[in-house]
């Protein structure tokens, strides 16, 4: 068995006398590393911005940060370049890394700066690339760019041209279909944070942030890790419920870890749910919490529910493989007293540090500043209660200018935005 799973209650005691209570499931997957001998096969394609703002030292730094990747690449891995400005064009075709000289060479030559920025374009092409060499391998793309997608002119009912933000949405939902990850990277302070948030979210990847261009090195070094520990790739959570519980109506399931995410939840024809995780890593657990509310239990242990995952394993080149399942249980009794768990807790915490910092961004949009940092302020305690002191920090700065009175740079809104998600690297 290849996949490790375990699954528990905040808090496995239920009032027997309580009509409904509400719990959150923790769910911890990952994939066993003594089961796999080696690294599998890379199948990565770089999706790089060469608009005209790119020019320069922040060009020289992703072109470093890309020789750095190849260098790294084994035997049988496959490399794909994209690049994209006003238009998209392929500059390294997917292919099994041989001459990395020739391959560097190319880049060098054809990633020059110049254009605009064309997101959609380049995403499409770098999907097209991908596809090329899927079979047994983990199939990634890294997307960097500076700046925003372009959208579509409109003129009172009329639409002109196509919006190339939601092009690239529906890309990277395509990808996920396809068994594709994309990770984003945002370059600079001028790139559009929901945009790369929302294609790494529903690509299934993670959202990364090079603040300044000598950052790109490490943030690529970081995303190639956590591709290269890869095991499983294509992994849905699949959750069945007794009837008497059931799952919350308003964002029922959100990733805690690596990164946080809502999780879109998709409904099956017996009932039960599925749940996209993507790649299973071998040195890091994904965390789910599900939220559920409890009703008209008998007393004593129950079972109420079973979860399971459903994966492909590349090494194998096989396909919708099933793990054991995992029953879920409740003690429901008749005088309650809360049995609680630490790590779903922390969890709780995580989620919710991610939700209020979201809050706060709303409020601000909205021009309520001294709401905004009321929001910050709090995510600024969460973070403190998980012991994440970096986001902390981050969080009551941003919350203290506020309320000074002063505005956020575009460089401090995308630092709040990664710290409610994930842990800053430094």
């Amino acid at each position: 068995m290849k996949v490790k799973l375990l699954s528990v209650l905040n808090d496995s005691n239920v009032d027997l006398a309580q009509a409904n209570s509400q719990r959150q499931l923790g769910i911890s997957v990952a994939a066993i590393a003594e089961e796999f001998g080696s690294n599998l096969p890379l199948n990565l394609c770089l999706i790089l911005d060469r608009s005209g703002s790119m020019h320069g030292e922040p060009i020289k730094n992703v072109i470093q940060a890309v020789e750095g990747l190849l260098d790294r690449l084994n035997p049988g891995d496959r490399i794909s370049v994209v690049a994209f400005a006003g238009s998209a064009e392929v500059i390294i075709p997917n292919q099994v890394v041989a001459d990395l000289g020739n391959i560097k060479s190319q880049i060098k030559n054809k990633l020059k700066a110049s254009g605009g920025t064309v997101i959609a374009e380049g995403l499409q092409l770098g999907i097209t690339e991908l596809m090329k060499g899927t079979r047994g391998a983990v199939s990634q793309a890294f997307l960097l760019t500076d700046g925003h997608g372009e959208s579509s002119l409109r003129i009172w009912k009329w639409q002109l041209g196509p919006d190339d933000n939601k092009r690239c949405l529906e890309l990277a939902q395509k990808a996920a279909r396809l068994n594709l990850t994309v990770n984003t990277l945002g370059f600079g302070s001028n790139w559009n944070s929901d945009l790369l948030e929302k294609i790494a979210d529903a690509g299934g990847g993670t959202l990364a942030y090079i603040e300044h261009p000598q950052q790109a090195v490490q943030e690529f070094s970081r995303l190639f890790r956590r591709m290269q520990s890869v095991g499983l790739t294509n992994a849905y959570l699949l959750l069945s419920l007794i009837p008497q519980v059931r799952l919350a109506e308003l964002k029922p399931i959100a990733q805690v870890a690596p990164d946080t995410i809502e999780l879109p939840v998709q409904q099956e024809a017996d009932g039960s749910f599925a749940v996209r995780l993507g790649d299973l890593m071998q040195d890091g657990e994904r965390v789910v919490l599900v939220n559920i509310y409890l009703s008209n239990l008998p007393e004593g242990r129950q079972e109420i529910g079973q979860v399971q995952i459903r994966y492909d394993d590349p090494a194998l080149d096989r396909q919708g493989l099933l793990s054991a399942i995992a029953p879920v249980y409740a003690d429901v009794v008749s005088t309650y007293q809360p049995n609680l768990n630490p790590q779903v807790q922390q969890s709780i915490l995580a989620l919710a540090k991610y939700r209020q910092t979201q809050l706060a961004e709303t409020k601000l949009q909205q021009g309520d500043l001294i709401g905004a940092a009321t929001m910050l302020q709090t995510a600024a305690k969460t973070a403190l209660q998980i012991g994440d002191k970096g986001a902390a920090t981050v969080l009551q700065t941003s919350a203290t200018r506020l309320q000074a009175g002063e505005e956020l740079s575009e460089a401090e809104r995308k630092k709040t935005r990664i710290v409610s998600k994930t842990i800053l690297q430094e």
